[in-house]
């Protein structure tokens, strides 16, 4: 989680204590409460989490998210409307249901088609 909460505060342009007084700290201890989080050296509540995606106008799975990839995924369905959110997870829902050989021919279809002419 400290990765992204520095990836996501550093996207934005906030510094610490940005964060930390968004979140609603006190403007003298928000920058060394959002430091130990980053640093991991103090754990995040389940409030804490949810009011750093609020400061950081992110989707807390962001915050959660494990790998790179899957974090960018998250910003990128949370900027969809809700009904393009239901066709994007029902496409990815389809892939993972192809068999290997056909999931990769299909992703790479896809790529193709988005890369600029």
């Amino acid at each position: 989680m400290a990765a992204r909460l520095r990836q996501a505060r550093i996207l934005r342009g906030f510094s610490q204590r940005e964060v930390g007084v968004r979140m609603g700290l006190d403007k003298d201890t928000a920058s060394a409460r959002i430091s130990r989080y980053e640093s991991e050296s103090m754990t995040v509540s389940l409030e804490a989490l949810f009011e750093l995606a609020q400061a950081l106008d992110v989707p807390p799975a962001y915050l959660l998210a494990t790998t790179p990839a899957m974090a960018d995924a998250i910003l990128a369905l949370d900027v969809q409307s809700e009904a393009q959110q239901a066709k994007l997870s029902q496409a990815l829902e389809g892939l993972t249901a192809l068999p290997p050989g056909k999931r990769k021919r299909a992703i790479d279809r896809l790529l193709a088609d988005l890369e600029p002419s």
